[in-house]
């Protein structure tokens, strides 16, 4: 049986944003980046992860080993820790990331980072710094005190890029180098892979061991072919699957991921081993 951690698998209820509201503008908007992204069928699939219940339902059938909610800190969007917390605790197959923001909460960022980890027992943390109010790269020393209570605590940190970055000029994966230089020994992964610009971060996690990849939804859209072919051979260990549910269905963006092209031999690392290895599950 096919070993699955999806990387990015949050459930309806925790946002509108997500769907959580019937007929909203916000849920027309899930629909809709659904359709976009390749959904099949019933654009508003995820009407069953409204509840916690229906949510644990969705992971259980679709086969998944484990899903990672993911928090968010950010001026637009905030996901607080204790929710995620109290999402994930007590069911084996969920690990909760935390969004912390340092723009906005100075260096209580840090001390919810180090009480994420060390206290809830959450897996990692999320920062946003394209999505901040002044957008600002990756290497920006506003969040340099996070990688360091990450690489301190052992926990990988999670990044988020992709089209959706309000400037599109800060979706760019350069800033990366700087700080898998200054921080050889964290890992860096990077939630939708920064596409439209597949090559450049491609080219970014060649030359840094510690930089992952994490396509999710994107991977099924035209220009995403360079993540298949860097993945069938330097990429191996460093892409990982996620489906971006509720924004995709879960078994579908399974299904779609085993028929892209990707070599037999490196499946289990991209589906599972990779992501187990990061969060020391094996």
């Amino acid at each position: 049986m096919t070993r699955v951690i999806d990387m990015r698998c949050r459930p309806a209820f925790l946002h509108d944003f997500f769907g959580a509201t019937p007929g909203s503008t916000a849920n027309e908007a899930a629909r809709w980046l659904n359709r976009r992204v390749g959904t099949r069928g019933d654009d508003e699939h995820y009407a069953r992860s409204r509840t916690q219940e229906g949510f644990l339902a969705e992971v259980r059938e679709a086969g998944l080993d484990k899903a990672v909610v993911v928090g968010r800190h950010t001026p637009g969007q905030h996901l607080p820790i204790e929710l995620i917390h109290r999402i994930v605790s007590g069911h084996d197959s969920l690990l909760g990331i935390a969004g912390v923001d340092p723009q906005l909460q100075g260096h209580a960022a840090v001390d919810d980072a180090e009480r994420a980890i060390r206290e809830l027992g959450l897996a990692g943390i999320d920062i946003e710094p394209g999505f901040g109010v002044p957008a600002r790269h990756p290497d920006d020393p506003a969040y340099f005190p996070i990688y360091e209570v990450c690489a301190r605590l052992g926990v990988p940190v999670f990044l988020m890029s992709g089209p959706t970055t309000p400037d599109p000029r800060f979706n760019d994966p350069a800033g990366l180098a700087r700080v898998a230089q200054a921080f050889p020994t964290l890992p860096i992964v990077c939630y939708h892979g920064y596409w439209p610009n597949v090559a450049q971060a491609v080219g970014v996690a060649f030359r840094y061991e510690n930089i992952h990849l994490v396509p999710d939804m994107y991977l099924f859209v035209a220009g995403s072919q360079p993540y298949v072919e860097a993945a069938n051979g330097f990429l191996a260990d460093q892409l990982l699957f996620g489906s971006s549910y509720p924004f995709r269905p879960i078994r579908q963006s399974i299904d779609d991921f085993l028929r892209l092209g990707f070599r037999e031999a490196v499946l289990d690392k991209l589906l599972y081993a990779n992501a187990a290895r990061l969060f020391g599950l094996d």
